[in-house]
């Protein structure tokens, strides 16, 4: 009797159909991996749209928009269709990308337009949620008469399609042709209020901004989020946790966004426990700790002083933005573990594919140099970051240079680089030469670095005591007296010292 061995069948459209719950889950979902899903998306062979635009949708919602938009060029090469729905993401994507780069903007206006050309040919131009993303992209790109005509020839006009207009004339400082369009909605909802609120913000102007608050008929997340927001913005950080609490007890539930607002708060306020507590939240509620959330999580401990928390947060990433590096080797070189920070930016160097350093990194780099005295990498890492990676320094590169260099003695080098600087010094880089000057006992430097800083403004009670000091320390009695002399003529006292601790 002849035994069949039983086995399933995986036809292709089974094979499709495996695939995309896999890569849906792993893309989109909360406790997913979208570096999990993108392996499995290269490693099928299955060239579906419906993977496609899947993939193209949980790039364009994370911190790598632009891999959306090499996922639409891989998909028109392999000849794969592209539908309605592809249309929108990578629309969005575009728009992001457009907002964060700074060098390659116009290449992705110029892919927008693309886009929009075959969205014609392909007949979807009158499909409302196109339409949408389409203002969306225009109005990001500042091409708000594009945005208006295609707002204006729509057959059919949803809320979103009013409140992208009126966020659209809001953000070029249109407010008159936003308040119109306001008024004139037939379906305000709680986005359109949040619109007036986040306008507010922009401005400045919070009393206002809360006023919108108090009046809505209804709030969700965002306009919570929103006046946080306003507060932070306005350095009022401890109504910002006040109105956290306050959105706990009215059962509004925090989003990744208030969780990064918290934490901006918290960094601000060296609020370490707090910050502790909302990790635990994000913990028990199973949040992804990536992108923008985990590097809200990894600054707030690093600014709080917790270099080991921190140092879990960033290795636990699998996806690290450029931001995440910077913020662990700034605070790596601001706490004095300048080997550490040192051997993490070769670490970055070694995965360009995935962040490039950038201006923020080599301040970071510069930092650590600095308090290790390393003077001759610090000269290296200043040409590498002009002659490689094409950086034009500013004031802060130059700052890091000379406190590096004055740090370590070499004065004169300090003041030169401060004299051929491309753009005039500012009062900071004079002050870091002149304590400088102090602890290398160089009276006719710090005389002559004086002499600077009253032309940019009124010397500061900090600029006398240095100098005095500087003269007492050279035996110049009769000059300490002048100093101590002119400090009363001009009624300038010594301000007292402060410090700041959290307390309970």
């Amino acid at each position: 009797m002849t035994h069949f061995k039983w086995a399933p069948r995986f036809d292709t459209v089974h094979l499709s159909d495996v695939y995309s719950r896999l890569i849906s889950f792993s893309s989109l979902s909360a406790s997913g991996s979208l570096e999990y899903a993108r392996s499995f998306f290269e490693n099928t062979a299955v060239h579906d749209p419906f993977l496609y635009n899947t993939m193209i949708r949980a790039y364009s919602q994370s911190i790598f928009p632009i891999e959306a938009i090499n996922l639409y060029n891989q998909m028109q090469r392999r000849n794969v269709k592209s539908d309605n729905f592809t249309y929108p993401f990578v629309l969005k994507a575009c728009a992001r990308v457009l907002v964060a780069e700074e060098n390659d903007g116009f290449v992705y206006i110029k892919k927008g337009a693309e886009l929009h050309c075959r969205i014609i040919q392909s007949g979807l131009d009158f499909d409302t949620f196109i339409q949408n993303s389409l203002i969306f992209m225009y109005s990001q790109c500042g091409s708000l008469d594009l945005a208006r005509r295609i707002f204006d020839g729509m057959m059919e006009k949803t809320v979103v399609s009013w409140n992208t207009m009126i966020v659209a004339y809001d953000r070029s400082n249109d407010f008159v042709s936003a308040d119109f369009l306001f008024e004139n909605n037939p379906g305000k909802n709680v986005v359109s209020w949040n619109t007036m609120i986040t306008r507010h913000v922009k401005l400045g102007n919070i009393e206002a901004a809360s006023r919108v608050f108090e009046r809505m008929p209804e709030r969700d997340a965002a306009s919570w989020n929103s006046m946080m927001a306003g507060y932070i913005q306005s350095r009022n950080y401890s109504q910002a946790l006040q109105l956290f609490h306050q959105m706990q007890i009215n059962g509004v539930k925090p989003t990744e966004i208030t969780i990064i607002s918290v934490l901006g708060a918290c960094t601000e306020t060296g609020a370490l426990e707090m910050g502790r507590d909302i990790h635990e939240f994000l913990k028990q509620n199973r949040f992804k700790i990536e992108g923008v959330l985990g590097n809200a999580l990894l600054d707030m401990y690093a600014k709080c002083g917790s270099l080991k928390l921190a140092r879990e947060i960033f290795d636990g990433m699998s996806m690290k933005h450029v931001s995440c590096w910077n913020s662990m080797i700034v605070a790596l070189a601001l706490h004095g573990h300048s080997d550490e920070a040192l051997e993490l930016f070769s670490s970055m160097e070694e995965k360009q594919d995935e962040a490039r350093p950038n201006r923020v990194t080599f301040i970071g780099v510069l930092i650590a140099c600095s308090h290790k005295g390393l003077v001759e990498a610090g000269r290296c890492f200043f040409r590498r970051m002009t002659d490689e990676y094409k950086i034009r320094p500013d004031i802060k590169h130059y700052g890091c240079m000379v406190d590096l260099l004055s740090r370590w003695g070499l004065l004169d080098e300090a003041h030169q680089v401060i004299k051929t600087m491309p753009f005039k010094a500012n009062c900071v880089l004079w002050r870091t030469l002149l304590g400088a000057c102090r602890t290398h006992s160089k009276v006719e430097l710090a005389e002559e670095v004086c002499r600077k800083l009253a032309e940019l403004e009124p010397l500061r009670d900090g600029d006398y005591v240095l100098l005095s000091n500087i003269y007492a320390e050279a035996e110049r009695w009769e000059d300490v007296e002048w100093v101590r002399r002119k400090m009363i003529d001009l009624g300038v006292s010594k301000k007292p010292g402060c410090s700041q601790i959290e307390v309970k």
